[in-house]
């Protein structure tokens, strides 16, 4: 006996929702909007986690296109998946990006991003002020593959980086809020030096996140994140994304690799994709899929939803950074305050700048007692958690020296602006005046 089973008829509705497709809509609408049609997952509201290692592939026609590229799907999760793909569009409108990438995590971004851009021989430009994990990739992993990273004697002279740029940059790369001294760089002179040179300028821009500021807005080609941080906000969740802003020249003579990846795709990916967003096509042929830096679509969907609060989050974090950094600046112990959103830090003015809506919520203070005093505060707080980890809704504090920047000599720490006597704080969104009492309190017993 055989069955026949007859499809069940529906009605077609067709709906008006536009949203996801509207890169003219605010920053908080398209926080929750963007990149994702409901109508193309089954009308689920919530983007879905597509929990499967890879897809069918349709017929012999189909898997061929797959494959070359001349059509856009999924087909190996290690490739793209349907969860982080709404992820990638959704930064790329927030950020003003012509297209992104997700990955394991924020250093699997940066150190893609780099093997992206040079080979051996090839040489990066960077400044002294970075996450301590960024400087040891430059100083210590990438020579062994034959990439250099050259830093800069002073990130706050243009004519600083013009000695140490050369043939063989390829790249300069720069923080958008240092980590920890909360330095600023003037952006749109640094961009505009590298464009003389044929060269991007890639920003790691973590600390500020695309609602308090766009690189591309101001000449960067490429950023950078830790959405570990502040995208996803909650501290449960490891993803790096780079993004790239579009039209860079990457056939300007500078880049044969991707010269070769032009000649192999154009005609299958075409020219004018190529074109517009040649480094994120090549970052996931040669190195996402290939290295295996994929990230897991439990973990994209976790940084879509702390994502549709990002806006909210930091205007709470920027207005609490602001006050706790004024307490501390009135201390006794304390013996300074690194942070831009202050009158007295050198660096107010760009803060002004690309700042408008604040500097962040990271600051660093350097206290009278050293790191005898250090180490008392670490012992005596008692809401602010001793984590290395930033961007949290929740308040972190941690001793940068023997942490982020474990392993590096004093004169490198210290050119970051890191000594024995400093601390880094990440303030969260608690109530502002639970977390001056507690910093209040534990400084209050420093006795040296």
């Amino acid at each position: 006996m055989s069955y026949k089973i007859t499809p069940v008829e529906r009605k077609v509705v067709s709906v008006s929702y536009e949203a996801y497709n509207n890169n003219q809509l605010g920053f908080t609408t398209r926080q929750l909007h963007a990149g994702y049609n409901p109508a193309e997952h089954y009308k689920s509201k919530a983007v879905p986690i597509y929990q499967t290692a890879a897809f069918e592939l349709g017929d012999f026609d189909r898997c061929t296109r797959l494959f070359n590229y001349s059509e856009e799907g999924h087909s190996y999760v290690r490739f793209s998946n349907p969860t982080n793909t709404v992820l990638e569009k959704r930064i790329a409108s927030l950020e003003g990006g012509a297209e992104a990438i997700a990955l394991g995590s924020g250093m699997a971004a940066i150190s893609n991003t780099f093997l992206n851009i040079a080979v051996a021989g090839d040489e990066i430009v960077a400044v002294s002020t970075l996450y301590g994990g960024s400087t040891t990739l430059l100083r210590s992993i990438l020579p062994d593959y034959g990439i250099i990273g050259r830093f800069v004697e002073d990130e706050n002279d243009i004519e600083s980086y013009k000695k140490v740029i050369n043939q063989k940059t390829k790249a300069i790369y720069i923080e958008s809020l240092g980590n920890p001294g909360m330095n600023i760089i003037d952006i749109e002179a640094v961009a505009n030096l590298a464009h003389e040179h044929g060269i991007p300028l890639i920003i790691d821009n973590t600390f500020a996140t695309p609602y308090l500021l766009r690189p591309f807005d101001f000449g960067a080609d490429i950023v950078c994140y830790s959405a570990t941080k502040y995208l996803a906000g909650h501290g449960t969740t490891i993803v790096g994304i780079v993004v790239e802003k579009g039209g860079f020249n990457w056939l300007n003579g500078k880049f044969p690799q991707f010269e070769k990846f032009y000649e192999e795709y154009k005609d299958t990916i075409g020219k004018d994709t190529l074109d517009e967003t040649m480094f994120t096509k090549r970052l996931r042929i040669r190195y996402l899929t290939d290295f295996g830096s994929h990230l897991s679509p439990n973990s994209a969907f976790n940084v879509l939803q702390g994502m549709e609060t990002l806006s909210l989050r930091m205007r709470q974090h920027t207005a609490n950074a602001k006050a706790v950094a004024e307490f501390l600046e009135s201390h006794p112990e304390v013996l300074s305050v690194s942070y831009p959103g202050l009158e007295s830090s050198k660096y107010h003015e760009l803060a002004l700048k690309y700042f408008p809506k604040g500097p962040g919520a990271i600051l660093s203070i350097r206290l009278k007692g050293g790191l005898v005093a250090a180490k008392k505060v670490l012992e005596e707080v008692k809401l602010f958690d001793y984590m290395v980890n930033v961007g949290d809704a929740k308040s972190l504090i941690v001793h940068s020296a023997t942490s982020t920047h474990f392993g590096q000599n004093r004169e490198e720490r210290e050119k970051a602006g890191v000594y024995d006597d400093t601390l880094r704080l990440s303030v969260g969104i608690e109530d502002v005046e639970d977390l001056i009492a507690d910093l209040k309190q534990a400084l209050d017993k420093i006795m040296y």
